[in-house]
């Protein structure tokens, strides 16, 4: 029998090691059984609860007395088992999806190296490493010789906010001291496909939602340009001040690609900032045979890009990458004298930490820094090109098939397929309001009994003025072709009785 050990026997006590080791080893063991079964086609992608069973079926509180080190193993096997398995070759929930290993031992090394990305001071490696690989991506955008800026953040929505807040300083830097009151009204314009947080990011900045002007799609999901130019022009005639264009490379949905270089052009025509949330469709600037589709992109002023999407990089991992160096320093600085002094021994501009809204920052660099040098660009590029692979057989397989309706006409622009699965019950019926309002159900009745049995994972929504359809993305690295059939016959199976 072992004997009963506690947190308190564990490293820094002065005789931990040994108890440190066994139990670290211990938790290595479930994580690498878990990660065995988290490929494995014959487990379940999710072991669902209702959120009320979930809470009464352990004691989640937190107590005044501790637990044993074996509870706390306990603990430690109960999150994996009711966690969704994100690396799962049948999960297709989200746009980040898959586990990839590298990722996964550079996250490990992450939290294990435990720093603050405010200095080189405390976290050189990490801060050299950020600088590097943003000059890589900028590079890779087509700035000349990767100049420019950039941050990581947390998350696509935050980037989205900073080019934002830097395109407004860029047009007034007095807002930084004197705020919103001191400049005139402003308005940005994003397509009426773009991210919510475009619209999020103007709530926070004291811009106001109301002054995002959404911008007509054509029936693809992309931006009509000729809709910008008249927007921009009546906001001008009203006395707004047009300060942003957000487009879109990847809406969220569809997978749209905006016209960059003709809005590239309407923005150099008004003096406006460009920025291209790239957050989703970034990923295909590593592909040769796909980057066609972000054509433009480096006449952009900022761009949002998430390796943690399309590249299969471990949450979360966001980079705002901006064309003129320097911005985001005068914009975000505070000279926080106990942070930032300006006596070091060292080169300053390395202690990055000013230029973030944050001040505590994760490191995020370094799982996507590790997986580049393991993979290299061409192993990128390779996944890239096998997701949208898989997604142009998907479309091929469901465009003639009884029971499939695409909601966009024409091969995938990304890896989203967006369908209807048409039950046979309403195969004959008249397209009408009672035919939309049965229709509507369908999806999410298949994606409750998904659920219920655990099989696979699929996302659907509602958009404009259509019903509820299934949105298939592709971003996970361990989907094959039998993934996909399978996808396909499993939402037959689930609603053929609908």
């Amino acid at each position: 029998v072992r004997p009963i050990s506690m947190v308190h026997h564990l490293l820094p006590a002065s005789d931990g090691e040994l108890a440190t080791l066994s139990f670290l080893q211990d938790v290595m063991d479930i994580l690498l059984q878990y990660l065995v079964t988290n490929f494995d086609r014959s487990t379940k992608v999710i072991d669902f609860h209702y959120p009320n069973e979930l809470l009464q079926e352990y004691n989640w509180d937190l107590a005044d007395q501790p637990q044993t080190l074996e509870e706390i193993l306990s603990n430690c096997r109960i999150a994996l088992k009711y966690a969704i398995k994100t690396g799962h070759p049948r999960y297709f929930n989200q746009l980040s999806t898959g586990l990839d290993m590298v990722g996964l031992a550079a996250d490990w090394l992450t939290s294990t190296a435990n720093t603050n990305m405010f200095t080189y001071e405390i976290a050189p490696v990490f801060v050299l490493l950020e600088y590097v690989t943003l000059r890589k991506m900028r590079e890779i955008i087509g700035w000349p010789g990767g100049a420019g800026d950039g941050i990581f953040s947390p998350g696509g929505a935050i980037s989205n906010m900073y080019a934002m807040l830097i395109a407004r300083f860029k047009m007034f830097p007095e807002v930084k001291e004197k705020g919103m009151a001191a400049i005139p009204r402003l308005v940005a314009f994003t397509s009426e496909h773009s991210h919510f947080s475009v619209k999020k990011g103007a709530a926070a900045l004291g811009i106001g939602t109301d002054s995002v002007i959404l911008i007509r799609c054509d029936d693809r999901g992309k931006m009509i340009p000729s809709d910008l130019e008249r927007r921009i022009v009546e906001a001008k005639q009203k006395g707004f001040v047009p300060f942003l264009v957000s487009a879109t490379a990847g809406t969220t949905v569809y997978g749209a690609f905006d016209p960059l270089i003709a809005i590239a052009d309407i923005c150099k025509k008004y003096k406006i900032w460009m920025h291209v949330d790239g957050a989703w469709g970034g990923g295909l600037l590593m592909s040769r045979k796909h980057k066609w589709k972000l054509n433009g992109v480096e006449r952009a002023n900022s761009v949002t890009w998430n390796p943690h999407k399309m590249m299969g990089v471990p949450l979360q991992c966001s980079a705002l990458l901006v064309r003129e160096e320097g911005l985001m320093q005068s914009c975000n600085q505070m000279h926080a004298s106990y942070l930032f002094q300006q006596d070091k021994h060292y080169d300053l501009s390395y202690d990055t930490g000013d230029k973030a809204l944050q001040c505590g920052r994760h490191v995020d660099v370094f799982k996507l820094w590790l997986m580049w040098r393991a993979k290299g660009t061409v192993g990128f590029e390779a996944h890239i090109d096998k997701c949208l692979e898989l997604a142009e057989y998907l479309y091929n397989k469901i465009k003639n098939r009884e029971g499939f309706e695409l909601v966009i006409e024409g091969k995938p622009q990304h890896t989203n397929v967006c369908f209807w699965y048409v039950p046979p019950s309403l195969r004959n019926m008249e397209d009408n309001e009672e035919r939309m309002n049965r229709l509507s159900k369908v999806a999410p009745v298949i994606k409750a009994r998904m659920m219920e049995y655990g099989t696979t994972m699929v996302s659907y929504q509602p958009l404009g003025d259509k019903v509820n359809f299934f949105r298939m993305v592709i971003s996970n690295p361990a989907a094959a072709h039998q993934d996909i059939d399978f996808l396909i016959e499993e939402i037959e199976r689930l609603g053929q009785d609908l």
